[in-house]
This record gives structure tokens, C-alpha cells and sequence, in this order.
């Protein structure tokens, strides 16, 4: 049985050596502990008996300390050995005797009645605290209702004392009645302005101050007569500018814009005048002073609230400009090439202000700020810091934003803010247009539908000779790699912007493709790449088309009835399945597979969404003849230019329609039998032509019915705008295959 081992002490070689029969005692542990005696060979039987003696007689302590429990357990250790060879005999007699517990019982019994007693004592101690505590709770609630009510009696008095308080109470009540917008009739409504305006007439100015108050005459304004707001303007005048300051006076302001007429619009914005700079650093009057610049206001007033960014000169009322009145930077440092410097200095000094109070968003900073720029020679040091302080920061790491991505994006959403992003795209370098791209991540998708930022895109687009990092940031989120691919493409085609942007590398020279607008814009930019840019501008197209034309072919196979049943979905399967032909042949040719088979809905106008849709047959016409031919028709060369490798749409084109060719060469698809006739590579032609000669009387008849040839005559002599006669013409295509037969 393993043991407790005691340490002990080993004899020094002296002391074996001399044989001594002395013991030599140990003391273990604290006093409590017994001695350990340990002798030689010769008395170990006497020890023995010795220390069961005294182990019998040996009193067990009754409580050690922590502290002597932690030194004997320090010098204590198991061990292997028995009890006999340690020279230990087990606990002593007094720890196995048992304990009496009648006492313990007692003391329980005991015990277990003075609980009792208390908690009666307690339960008599809670009832009549209970009633006390709710004495006063009565007693406190009592006087907290006279507290309040005597609180509502001084501020009814308070309001009582105040000018014209009855007429401001009376006036509040109409006002609840009549901003409710159902539950009211009109000649009800008409009594209520009425009497309203009763009250308000010539007291104007003490209602349009109040926050309260000041919504009873926005009400009024709302419903009133033309003439009654011409009242109400009149009346504030003087006061309009201050109107436009406040915090809740400047909604009133607002609704005289939206509901008045030019003369309530000029009498306010004439207060303006002078006050423009005040007024735009304003935090409340700016944004109301922004919406008229850029919603009512005349170009003239325009031209003078935006001259006032020019110079103290230009803000002194009753001032006679000499010189033009136009707010042209260009135009007045033409006139007066001496006021350059203050009038950019102070310029400059207006942009900064807000910038660094980062009120960003008003079109009138924008226009300023193109000012600027317009007036700043290319290259110099002028032109280079105003460049320096657009740009994000280039040491930010992913994920980081610049303090000045709010006014990028800004700029991007206005008319001169999407042309000073274009200009900067233009002129910067390379790194520059990889910094102005970044700040419109997650924003492209709502930049591609915008009237203005759309153009910040196509601007990209055609200077960025890092053709892979346009696709990429541009492209990368107009086409996701998701199941959603198809359905965007779609929106984005069905938009007269958006498919502006994603058919730019497609068809950047059509003609029918880009508004006046939008071509004016990149005509600038073209002018401008020529210096600052290396790459081709038709390389660079091509490079994009390659990189996003697999996106758009899937989308196209995926929804080909979607995309054929309106026209701008039409011109977009034209233009991508004519453009970069080695990119993705097997996608292509399922793509054109799919249109094929969709030929005589095309051409019928029979899809679900484009049934009855003159426009639609006529554009699905000449994609078909567009694909048929091969390639587009240069205008230059006046001829068809085939693209290699070849589509080779036609073979799949007469699988399909063979069964009806006389329908289609005698109908509106005559044109495409024509363009079959002469597609380059297209094996089927014999049978064509010989499917044709069968049922050439029917091509007689299409191409002169009755009447056909006077009706071709008079239709040579009309003029423009005259009406068109009902008499048939006969067909065209029909005419020309009856020469090629």
C-alpha cells in the first residue's frame, strides 16, 4: 500500500563511520506535528514499539492554521513504499471514534423556531411600510398634477400675453383643418382660405416667423389664388432674404417658388442680389439659394448670382457693369485681361471655403469651379495644382476613403461638374485617370442612367489607354458574373443613356447613337487625347469590346426574346454580334443560332412585347440584313466591310426560313433575301435564286401592282411635308430580285 513518504535527513559519512548509537531527532512540520526518530540497525525494533506507544497516545489537533497546513504539505510526498517501511502506522484512534449528534439536533430545533417568529415580525414590518409608501405615492402623484396643471395655466398665459396671440390661435385652427387633404370639400376648403386670409391680410410678417405659425401661411399659399400669393410675396418684401435664413421660415420660401409665377420668382431673387457670398455659406439659406440658381432661375439671373464668385465688384448693388453681362470667366478677363489675378484669387477662395466645409453638392460651386478651370492654361502650374487638389489621395489603401470622394461624385451628377470630370480625364495622365475611376466605385451603375454622369463614363472610356482597367472598373459592375447578367443588360439597353455606355465601344461613330449633347462633349475630349493620350482611338475600342463582349453574349443567348422586342435591344444585338468576331465563336454562334430561330417573330412583329410595333419591324429588318451580310456598311466606301471570321448567319438564316421564302422576298424581308443573294461565303445561294424563279409571278405582282407606276412618279415630284397617297408603290427588294433572277 502506497504511503505517505516523510523527508528526512541523510547521516554524514562521520557519523556512519563512528556508529554511534544516539538518535537523532527530526522535527517535521508545525507543533502539532509528531517527531520522526530514526536510530541504527540495533535499535529499530525498540523504535518500533516505541512509536506505536506513541502513536496511541498521540492527540489529534483540533484545527490547523492555512499556514501550517501549506509548510507540512511542502515537506510531504507520495510514494511507492509501504507504511511499514516509512515507519508509519495510520491515523490515530481518535479520528474513528464517533461523533454524539444529539447535541447538533437540539441546536437544529432551536434553530428552526426563531426563523419563524422573525418572519412574522417581518411580514408586519412590510404591510405597514406597504401603506405608507402608497400614502405617499397618492400624495406625490396629487401634487405632481397640480404642478402641471398649473405649468399649462402660465404658458396659456405666457401665449396670451403675447401680440396678436388670438389671431395667430385662430388662424392655427383653420390650419388644422385644412391641411388635412381628404375628409373636406372644395367649397369648404374655399370658405376656410377665405376666412383665413381675412386674418393673415396685412399681418403677414408676424406669422412667417414663428415655427408654428409659419406653416399656417405655407398652407395658405398652398391653396390660395394666384393674385393672394402676389399679396403675400408683396408683403414680404424686404424680409425675403432673411426669410431664406431661417430655419423654418425658409420652407415658405420654397413654396412661393414652387407655386408662384415669374413675377413672385423675380421679387424674391432680386433680394439676393449682393448678398450671394453670405448667403452660400449660409448652412440654411444655401440650399435654397442652390435650388433657384439651378431650377427657376433665368439664365440672365444665373449670369448675375454667379458673377457675385467673381469679386466684391460684381456684388455692389446699383453698380453699372461695364461690358458683357455674361458670367463667361473667359469672356470677362478678355474684356479686362488686368483683373485676372484678384478675380481668380477670390475665385479660388470661394471653392476652397466650402470644400473644406465639404458643402459639395450645389451646382453653383460646380459652375464656378468649370469657370476655373476653363480660364487655366493646359500645362502650367495653375492648371497642374488645380488637378493636384481634385485628386484622391494616392496613398490610401483599399478601402480608405478621401476626404474629397463627396465632391468627385457630386461633380459627376451636374452639367458642369460631368464636363470639369470629363476635362480632367482628358488632361491628366495615366495615374491621374486610375485615381479620378477609383472614388466611383459602387457608383457606375447609377452614373450609366444619370442624363450628365453618363458622360464622366464615356469620357473614360475614350482617353484611358488602360483599357483593362476601364473594363474593369466600369464594366465590372454594369456586368456581374451572377444571375442577374442578363436581366441588367436588359435595363441597361431599355435606357437611352445606359446603352450609350455599353454600346460606346461597339459603335462610337453612329450616327443614330449619341444625342447632340453627348457628341459635343467627346467632340472636345477627342480634340484634347490627340496630346494626351498614345493609344489608338479604334485599338483602344476594340480592346474593350474584347474584354466585355462574353458577358454580352450571354446575356443575348439568355433573353434573345427580350432583346428582339424592342428596338434599342434590335440595334444592341447588331452592333455586339458584328463586333469583335474572334472573341467567344461557340457563345456567338449559339447566340445567332437563337436569332435565327427567332427570324419570322422578328420580322413580324409577333413577340409579346413588340406586337403591332412599326419601329420594331423595321429595325429587326436590317439587323437581319445586317447579320446576313457579314459586317457593316461603311458609308465612306459605300460598301459592306465583312468581318473576320466570318458570322456565317446566312446558312443559319435559310435553315430556317427556306419553307417561306416567297413570303419573305414579296413581304418586308425582302431586303434580307436581296442581302442573302449576295452574303460572301454563303453556300445556299442557287438554292436560293432557284426557289425563287418557282414563284416569280408572285415577285411580278409584288414588285408592280396596279398603279404602281404612277404612284412612283408622283412620289419622286412631292415635296416635303406633303401628304402621301394610299396607292401602292410596290416593292423594292422584290424588284431587285427579279434583276438578279
Amino acid at each position: 500500500m502506497p504511503g505517505i513518504k516523510r523527508k528526512s535527513t541523510v547521516p554524514s559519512a562521520a557519523e556512519g563511520k563512528s556508529g554511534s548509537k544516539k538518535a537523532k531527532v527530526e522535527k517535521v512540520g508545525s507543533k502539532g506535528d509528531k517527531a520522526v526518530v530514526k536510530g541504527d540497525k540495533s535499535s529499530s525494533k525498540q523504535d518500533k514499539s516505541s512509536s506505536k506507544r506513541n502513536s496511541k497516545l498521540e492527540v489529534k489537533p483540533v484545527k490547523k492554521s492555512k499556514k501550517s497546513k501549506q509548510e507540512s504539505s511542502d515537506d510531504l510526498a507520495e510514494s511507492d513504499t509501504s507504511e511499514d517501511e516509512n515507519g508509519f502506522d495510520g491515523f490515530s484512534a481518535a479520528q474513528d471514534e464517533d461523533v454524539d449528534m444529539s447535541d447538533a439536533e437540539s441546536s437544529e430545533d432551536v434553530d428552526m423556531d426563531a426563523p419563524q417568529e422573525s418572519g412574522k415580525m417581518q411580514k408586519e414590518h412590510k404591510a405597514n411600510g406597504d401603506a405608507s409608501e402608497s400614502k405617499l405615492a397618492s400624495l406625490n402623484s396629487n401634487n405632481s398634477r397640480e404642478a402641471h396643471a398649473k405649468q399649462k395655466a402660465l404658458v396659456k398665459e405666457r401665449k396670451a400675453a403675447k401680440p396678436n396671440a388670438d389671431v395667430i390661435e385662430r388662424s392655427k385652427k383653420l390650419w388644422e383643418k385644412l391641411r388635412l387633404k381628404s375628409h373636406i370639400e372644395k367649397e369648404e376648403r374655399k370658405e376656410l382660405v377665405k376666412e383665413l386670409f381675412e386674418i393673415i391680410t396685412g399681418r403677414v410678417k408676424d406669422f412667417v416667423f414663428k415655427h408654428d405659425s409659419t406653416r399656417v401661411i405655407q398652407t395658405a399659399i398652398k391653396y390660395s389664388t394666384m393674385e393672394q400669393r402676389r399679396m403675400i410675396a408683396r408683403e414680404l418684401k424686404g424680409d425675403l432674404r432673411t426669410l431664406a435664413e431661417g430655419k423654418y421660415s425658409k420652407f415658405l420660401i420654397a413654396k412661393l417658388i414652387e407655386k408662384g409665377d415669374p413675377e413672385i420668382r423675380d421679387l424674391v431673387i432680386s433680394e439676393f442680389y449682393g448678398h450671394v457670398k453670405r448667403m452660400i455659406n449660409h448652412p440654411e439659406a444655401a440650399w435654397i439659394l442652390d435650388d433657384i440658381y439651378r431650377q427657376v432661375a433665368t439664365q440672365d439671373q444665373k449670369n448675375r448670382l454667379l458673377r457675385e464668385w467673381y469679386g466684391p465688384e460684381f456684388s455692389i448693388k446699383g453698380l453699372t457693369t461695364q461690358g458683357t453681362e455674361s458670367a463667361v470667366l473667359s469672356d470677362i478677363l478678355s474684356e479686362s485681361p488686368e483683373k485676372r489675378k484678384p478675380i481668380l484669387g477670390y475665385l479660388e477662395g470661394q471653392i476652397n471655403s466650402l470644400i473644406q466645409k465639404k458643402l459639395t453638392g450645389f451646382t453653383m460651386l460646380h459652375d464656378a469651379m468649370l469657370q476655373y478651370f476653363l480660364v487655366c492654361e493646359p500645362g502650367t502650374e495653375q492648371a497642374s495644382d488645380f488637378l493636384e487638389h481634385l485628386k484622391p489621395d494616392p496613398t490610401l489603401k483599399e478601402g480608405e476613403e478621401a476626404d474629397n470622394v463627396d465632391l468627385l461624385k457630386n461633380l459627376a451628377f451636374t452639367k458642369s461638374g460631368s464636363r470639369l470630370m470629363s476635362l480632367c480625364f482628358a488632361y491628366g495622365t495615366a495615374k491621374d485617370r486610375k485615381l479620378f475611376l477609383r472614388p466611383y466605385k459602387d457608383t457606375i451603375e447609377m452614373m450609366a442612367f444619370d442624363q450628365h454622369a453618363h458622360h464622366v463614363l464615356l469620357a473614360a472610356m475614350a482617353v484611358t489607354d488602360d483599357t483593362k482597367l476601364t473594363s474593369k472598373s466600369i464594366f465590372g459592375e454594369l456586368l456581374p458574373s451572377n444571375d442577374t447578367l442578363a436581366e441588367k443588360v436588359l435595363n441597361l439597353c431599355n435606357d437611352a443613356r445606359a446603352r450609350t455606355v455599353l454600346l460606346y465601344p461597339f459603335a462610337a461613330d453612329a450616327k443614330w447613337f449619341l444625342d447632340d449633347n453627348a457628341r459635343e462633349r467627346l467632340t472636345e475630349l477627342y480634340a484634347i487625347r490627340e496630346k494626351t493620350s498614345k493609344k489608338d482611338p479604334n485599338a483602344r475600342l476594340q480592346e474593350i469590346a474584347k474584354n466585355i463582349e462574353p458577358q454580352l453574349l450571354s446575356a443575348i443567348t439568355a433573353r434573345a426574346a427580350d432583346f428582339a422586342s424592342f428596338t434599342f435591344g434590335l440595334q444592341f444585338m447588331g452592333e455586339v454580334l458584328v463586333g469583335a468576331p474572334e472573341v467567344e465563336p461557340a457563345k456567338r454562334k449559339e447566340a445567332l443560332t437563337e436569332i435565327a430561330r427567332l427570324s419570322q417573330s422578328i420580322l413580324d412583329s409577333a413577340l409579346p412585347a413588340s406586337a403591332g410595333d412599326n419601329k420594331a419591324t423595321s429595325h429587326g429588318k436590317n439587323m437581319l440584313k445586317t447579320l446576313v451580310q457579314g459586317g457593316k456598311f461603311d458609308p465612306a466606301t459605300k460598301k459592306v466591310v465583312p468581318v473576320t471570321p466570318a458570322l456565317g448567319f446566312a446558312d443559319l438564316l435559310w435553315n430556317e426560313i427556306k419553307d417561306n421564302i416567297i413570303d419573305w422576298a414579296t413581304g418586308q424581308g425582302s431586303f434580307v433575301i436581296v442581302a442573302l443573294t449576295e452574303a460572301e461565303g454563303f453556300e445556299g445561294k442557287s438554292a436560293v435564286l432557284k426557289a425563287l424563279k418557282k414563284e416569280k409571278k408572285k415577285l411580278e405582282a409584288a414588285a408592280n401592282p396596279p398603279g404602281s407606276a404612277e404612284a412612283e412618279t408622283k412620289a419622286k415630284k412631292q415635296k416635303k411635308g406633303d401628304k402621301t397617297q394610299n396607292t401602292p408603290r410596290g416593292n423594292a427588294g422584290a424588284r431587285i430580285l427579279l434583276e438578279k433572277l
